[in-house]
C-alpha cells in the first residue's frame, strides 16, 4: 500500500466545513456546496458586490462605487460572508484551521479570472505585529500566497506595513471604519521598489466598507504602483441589494 493510501485510510477526507465524510481532500460534501453563497452572476466590477439582475456585457457598478471614488480599479469577491462562508472564515482566522488556506485560495483564484493581468503583483492586507501574535498567522498573506501559487503571479508578502494597532473595525459606520484607518498603513521601504510601476492585486479576507482596501491603496498608488485592483475571499452584501429570492445570509 502507498503511502497516500495508508494516510487516506487513516485520516479519510472530510468535508471543509461539517466534516462529513467526502471522496476527495479539500472538499464540501453535497449540501455544504449547495448551501455555500459563493458570488456568481452580476456582480460590481470595483468591489465585488453582488447585484440584482442578470450577467450583462458592460461593466457594471453599485452605487456605492458611483458615489465613493474607490482609490483601485477593479474588484472581485469569491463568497457573500454569511452561512457556510462566514463559518469556515471564522475557522480560518481564529480556530486555528490554516489547512483552509488551499481550497479558500484556490475559490479565490477562479474568482480572480476576470480581473487578472500579466505582470500584476500580489501582496496582502499587513496585520500589526501585536494582533499577528495572537492570531499567529495573516491570513491574507496565505490566501495571497495560494493566488499568487495558482496563477503564476509574483508574491510580494510584506510590500505593505500596518504601523499602528487599529481597534476593531466591527461595530463602526462607514465614516469611522475610514477614520480609523487613516495613516495605519505604509509600504514597506525595501520591498515597495518591486511594485513600483507595476499593478498590484491586494488579496484580504473580508470586505464591509472597504476602508482597509482604500488606505492599503492609498498607500501604495501615493509611492508610485501603476494601478491596484483588490480581491477578497468574501464580500459582505449591502443591504439595499437584499431581495426575498436573494437574502441576506445568516450565521
Amino acid at each position: 500500500m502507498r503511502l497516500q493510501d495508508l494516510v487516506r485510510a487513516i485520516y479519510p477526507p472530510r468535508c471543509l466545513c461539517c466534516e462529513a465524510p467526502v471522496e476527495q481532500d479539500f472538499a464540501l460534501c453535497g449540501p455544504c456546496w449547495r448551501d455555500t453563497p459563493f458570488v456568481a452572476g452580476l456582480v460590481c466590477d470595483t468591489c465585488g458586490q453582488p447585484l440584482p439582475g442578470q450577467e450583462e456585457s458592460g461593466l457594471v457598478q453599485c452605487d456605492d462605487c458611483l458615489r465613493i471614488a474607490r482609490p483601485w480599479a477593479r474588484g472581485r469577491a469569491a463568497l457573500v460572508y454569511g452561512g457556510n462562508a462566514r463559518r469556515m472564515i471564522l475557522q480560518f482566522k481564529h480556530g486555528d484551521r490554516l489547512d483552509l488556506a488551499r481550497p479558500l485560495g484556490d475559490w479565490l483564484a477562479r474568482a480572480a479570472a476576470p480581473i487578472l493581468q500579466p505582470g500584476m503583483v500580489v501582496a496582502p492586507i499587513p496585520l500589526h505585529w501585536l494582533r499577528l501574535l495572537k492570531r499567529r498567522a495573516n491570513q491574507s498573506a496565505l490566501l495571497a500566497a495560494r493566488v499568487a501559487r495558482v496563477t503564476g503571479l509574483p508574491h510580494v508578502p510584506d510590500l505593505l506595513v500596518r504601523d499602528r494597532a487599529t481597534p476593531s473595525q466591527e461595530g463602526r459606520g462607514r465614516d469611522a471604519r475610514f477614520a480609523n484607518l487613516a495613516g495605519a498603513l505604509r509600504p514597506h521601504p525595501r520591498r515597495i521598489a518591486q511594485a513600483r510601476g507595476r499593478h498590484v492585486l491586494l488579496v484580504d479576507d473580508v470586505m464591509t466598507s472597504g476602508a482597509t482596501l482604500a488606505a492599503a491603496a492609498d498607500a501604495l498608488r501615493g509611492a508610485g504602483v501603476a494601478d491596484v485592483s483588490v480581491l477578497v475571499l468574501a464580500r459582505v452584501p449591502h443591504e439595499r441589494w437584499v431581495t426575498p429570492d436573494r437574502p441576506l445570509p445568516t450565521g
